[in-house]
């Protein structure tokens, strides 16, 4: 995958993190993953279509989850309930959504599917075979990986 296509993400994570939860996170080592399993309790999957096709994914635990959602919430999360899900879907947007605004500012025109929450780990999303490059992504409220996995459309 072009550093093009994912260096977006990574900017877009970071701006994301800092406006909306308060926190700067510290990108780890990417790596490459080949077809997904959940290493994750909570995973934000979006589609996107457009002159890029594929998956983002974006996984931490519910623990990390629930304190990202109180952030966001100015409340307190105990239990991981339809408020907490809807905020972290909504971060997910937000980084997606800032991303592929970033690329279309380069000429790359793509559309974004509404964010689905999975929760469980060794659940199976299917990348089509797409390499997804994983950027894990380091913050005092826990871990958090970005999985990006976009292929150019074929013309």
């Amino acid at each position: 995958m072009k550093a093009e296509y994912i260096n977006p993400f990574i900017s877009a994570a970071m701006n994301v993190f800092q406006m909306m939860v308060g926190v700067t996170p510290q990108k780890g080592q990417l790596s490459a993953r080949k077809g997904i399993f959940t290493s994750q309790q909570c995973n934000i999957v979006l589609g996107v279509t457009g002159q890029l096709e594929g998956q983002i994914i974006i996984g931490m635990s519910i623990f990390t989850a629930d304190k990202i959602a109180s952030k966001m919430l100015g409340t307190t999360i105990r239990t991981f309930d339809e408020l907490a899900a809807s905020a972290i879907a909504e971060l997910g947007n937000m980084i997606s959504g800032a991303a592929l605004t970033e690329l279309a500012a380069r000429g790359i025109q793509c559309n974004l599917s509404p964010p689905s929450l999975i929760r469980g780990t060794n659940v199976r999303i299917s990348t089509l075979e797409i390499p997804t490059l994983v950027v894990p992504l380091q913050t005092e409220m826990g871990d958090v990986e970005i999985n990006v996995g976009l292929s150019e459309r074929a013309k």
